[in-house]
């Protein structure tokens, strides 16, 4: 079980540079700016656990910057590592629709607090903004099951599940 788990970390961690490339490619084609949603969602979280952010002006904003891009590479490894441990369920669907599924995983696990925290409101939102949304965490998913895959290799039953069956190649 921790060799699932460890193999979904880094499984997401694959998943989370590939989001953060589409990502910095759309910011590239179409001239915008970074978002700053994860900064407000950690000022947003210091004010109301109390626990202030450090510094001042310049520095206290480059720490809560730092801060939410970490918040969403822990995001990114949480999602994969969730995703290694339930390939382990007897329901595992083929990598296309696991990826789909993780990676609607992974948007939920960025835009829930978000919603949830008044940061921000994808009711909102213009189609322009979904697809800058979604497109980028459709790939951090289907990468996460791709590369997790690749690190599990399976019996060859096509279950991925180490049974020992007499798959060819094997003994």
């Amino acid at each position: 079980m921790m060799r699932k788990a460890l193999a979904g970390v880094v499984a997401g961690a694959a998943g989370t540079t590939a989001l953060n490339a589409v990502t910095y490619m759309d910011m590239v084609l179409r001239g915008r700016g970074a978002s700053s949603a994860p900064e407000q969602l950690v000022d947003e979280l210091s004010d109301r656990t109390g626990v202030p952010v450090p510094g001042e002006g310049e520095t206290r904003e480059n720490r809560a910057s730092g801060t939410g891009a970490v918040l969403g590479m822990v995001t990114g490894t949480g999602v994969g590592m969730v995703y290694g441990l339930s390939r382990a369920l007897p329901w595992r669907p083929a990598v296309p629709l696991a990826g789909l599924l993780t990676g609607l995983a992974a948007m939920a696990g960025s835009d829930v607090p978000m919603a949830t925290l008044k940061v921000s409101d994808p009711r909102t939102w213009k189609p322009a903004d979904w697809l800058a949304d979604i497109v980028p965490h459709l790939t951090y998913g289907i990468v996460t099951a791709a590369v997790y895959e690749m690190l599990t290799p399976g019996c060859g039953c096509g279950r991925r599940c180490g049974c020992g069956c007499r798959a060819p190649g094997r003994s």
